[in-house]
C-alpha cells in the first residue's frame, strides 16, 4: 500500500472511498512478491497491480466488495501448473491477498502514507488473519505485544526495510509488515554528458541523484532536469561535507570528472565513506594510473578493492545513454550481490527476499516470474 502512497495519499485525504489489496503471501511462482498491492475505488478506477494482469479482476471484485459492507476480505488465488502450461505458460503458484477498505480517519495510515509521499522512511503493519483481519496498527504498538524473538525478526525488518510477514504475531493473529524506504541515493561527481546520461537512467530508476561539479556552466537544471541536487563544488569537499547519517549502504558514489586532480582525492574520499558502492569511469590505461596516485595518496590495497572502476558492466554499448545503463547494472547488480550474467545462464529462482516469518524465525522465499489461469479455492 505504502508503493501507492503518490496516488493513494490525495484519494485518502478527500475522503474517497477505497479499498487496498495487498499480497501477503506466495507460494511457489508469481510476478509479485508480499506487499505487494493495488487500491480500488467504488466506481472500479485501479491504482497499481499485484500480478501485471493475471488475478486484477479478481481482486477488483475482492476490493469492491469490501468497500460494499465495510469488511476485509481474504482470499487465495491459484494457478495449478496444469492450467498454466494449458494456457501456454511455464509456471504456476499461489498468491493470499487481503483486501480493506482505506480508513481516512486512522492516523497511522495517513501518517505513513504522508511520511512515503516525502520519500520519508514509513512503516506500518497490517492484520492478515482472524477477526482483527485488515487492521491497520501502528509498529510500535506492535512491537509492544510481540515475544522477543518475534520483536527482533520486526527490528531487522525495519532496518533494512524489508516487508515480512509475522505469524501469530498479534493476539494469534498474522500480521504482515509493510514498510516503504527511502529512495537511494546516487552522487554523480562529473556533469559531462555521460554524467547527464546516467542521471536520465537513474532518476527513471529510482534513484535520488546528486550532480556535483566545480564548473557552474555544467552543473544547471537544463542538462540535469531529473536531478534532485545540483551541487557546484570540487567533489572531494562535497563529499567531506556530507554527515554519516546522510549516507547508507545503498548509496553509489560515481566519479565521471576524466580529470586526475579531481578524480584522486573525490575516489580517495568516497572510500572512506560509509557508501554501498564506488566506481569511477575511465580507460584501462586510466585506471591502472590512477590506482598508483591513489595508492601515493595513502588508500590501501584493501581499499582499492572496493572501487569499481573500469566502471560498468560489459554491455559492448558505447553512447552515454548505453554507458549510463552499464553503470546502472554494476550499481545493482552489486547492491543484490547479482552476478551479471544473463539469466539464462543461471539457476535457481529469479527474484531473492525473505518475505514470511513466524515466531521462531523460520523464513519462506518467495520467487516470481509470468502466471496463467486463475482458479478461486
Amino acid at each position: 500500500m505504502l508503493d501507492l502512497a503518490r496516488e493513494l495519499l490525495p484519494l485518502v485525504r478527500a475522503g474517497a472511498p477505497v479499498a487496498a489489496v495487498t499480497v501477503t503471501q506466495v507460494a511457489r511462482s508469481a510476478p509479485r512478491g508480499a506487499g505487494a498491492a493495488m487500491a480500488v475505488t467504488s466506481d472500479a478506477s485501479v491504482i497499481g497491480s499485484i500480478s501485471g494482469g493475471c488475478v486484477e479482476s479478481d481482486a477488483v471484485a475482492l476490493a469492491l466488495a469490501a468497500l460494499a459492507d465495510g469488511r476485509a476480505r481474504a482470499a487465495r488465488f491459484g494457478f495449478s501448473d496444469a492450467d498454466a502450461h494449458a494456457a501456454g505458460l511455464a509456471c504456476g503458484g499461489e498468491v493470499d491477498v487481503i483486501a480493506h477498505v482505506v480508513d481516512p480517519t486512522d492516523p497511522v495510515t495517513l501518517e505513513a502514507l504522508t511520511d512515503a509521499v516525502a520519500d520519508r522512511p514509513a512503516a506500518i503493519a497490517l492484520v492478515a488473519s482472524g477477526p482483527h483481519s485488515g487492521r491497520v496498527i501502528a509498529v510500535e504498538v506492535l512491537r509492544d505485544v510481540l515475544q522477543p524473538s518475534a520483536r527482533t525478526l520486526l527490528d531487522d525488518a525495519l532496518a533494512v526495510r524489508d516487508t515480512r510477514m509475522l505469524k501469530s504475531a498479534y493476539d494469534g493473529e498474522d500480521v504482515l509488515v509493510l514498510t516503504h524506504a527511502a529512495r537511494a541515493q546516487l552522487i554523480i561527481l562529473g556533469a559531462g554528458e555521460h554524467a547527464a546520461a546516467l542521471c536520465r537512467v537513474a532518476a527513471a530508476s529510482g534513484f535520488a541523484v546528486t550532480v556535483c561539479d566545480p564548473w557552474e556552466t555544467l552543473v544547471t537544471s537544463a542538462r540535469f532536469p531529473d536531478a534532485d541536487r545540483l551541487i557546484v563544488a570540487e567533489p572531494a569537499g562535497f563529499l567531506s561535507s556530507l554527515a554519516a547519517d546522510e549516507l547508507d549502504a545503498r548509496t553509489a558514489v560515481c566519479v565521471l570528472t576524466h580529470d586526475e586532480r579531481l578524480d584522486v582525492p573525490a575516489i580517495r574520499q568516497a572510500l572512506s565513506m560509509p557508501v554501498g558502492f564506488v566506481g569511477a569511469m575511465g580507460a584501462r590505461r586510466t585506471v591502472e594510473r590512477r590506482a598508483a596516485l591513489l595508492r601515493q595518496a595513502g588508500v590501501s590495497d584493501v581499499d582499492l578493492a572496493r572501487l569499481h572502476s573500469p566502471l560498468g558492466l560489459d554491455l559492448a554499448g558505447s553512447s552515454p545513454d548505453e554507458a549510463a545503463l552499464s553503470v546502472l547494472a554494476e550499481i545493482v547488480a552489486s547492491r543484490h550481490g547479482g552476478s551479471g550474467l544473463p539469466l539464462r545462464e543461471t539457476t535457481g529462482r529469479l527474484h531473492r527476499g525473505d518475505t514470511t516469518v513466524d515466531g521462531a524465525g523460520d523464513g519462506a522465499e518467495a520467487p516470481a516470474c509470468t502466471v496463467a489461469e486463475r482458479t478461486r479455492p
